[in-house]
């Protein structure tokens, strides 16, 4: 079993950044492909960012591809999003998600996720 639990969220101006984290613990973080998923009111939850065990990969949804950046470290069993740029659009509670996964996998979709954090709420305000 895998504990996935998320911080950095909270309320911010358009054109600013914040970075949220994310802590994992109860497997080997490094067999761990990871990602960020997002869901705003209203609407179904989707992918944003994904990145392979090792870091050396990384997919990105196209609405924030230049904006965000998704990275880990593996000593600290942490994801990390650095989200420049925000947009009142980018408003979700955003999630942190693992898979057991081979070398070079990065996966897009929730069901092949099966570990997920309890979401974070970011709030991008005019």
């Amino acid at each position: 079993q895998v504990q996935l639990i998320e911080s950095g969220g909270g309320l911010v101006q358009a054109g600013g950044s914040l970075r949220l984290s994310c802590a994992a613990s109860g497997r080997t973080f490094s067999s761990l492909a990871m990602g960020w998923f997002r869901q705003a009111p209203g609407k179904e939850r989707e992918f944003v960012a994904g990145i392979t065990r090792s870091g050396s990969s990384t997919r990105y949804a196209d609405s924030v591809k230049g904006r965000f950046i998704i990275s880990r470290d593996n000593a600290k069993n942490t994801l990390y999003l650095q989200m420049n740029s925000l947009k009142l659009e980018d408003t979700a509670v955003y999630y942190c998600a693992a898979m057991e996964a081979y070398p070079g996998i990065i996966a897009t979709a929730q069901l092949e996720y099966d570990y997920w954090g309890q979401g974070t709420q970011v709030t991008v305000s005019s």
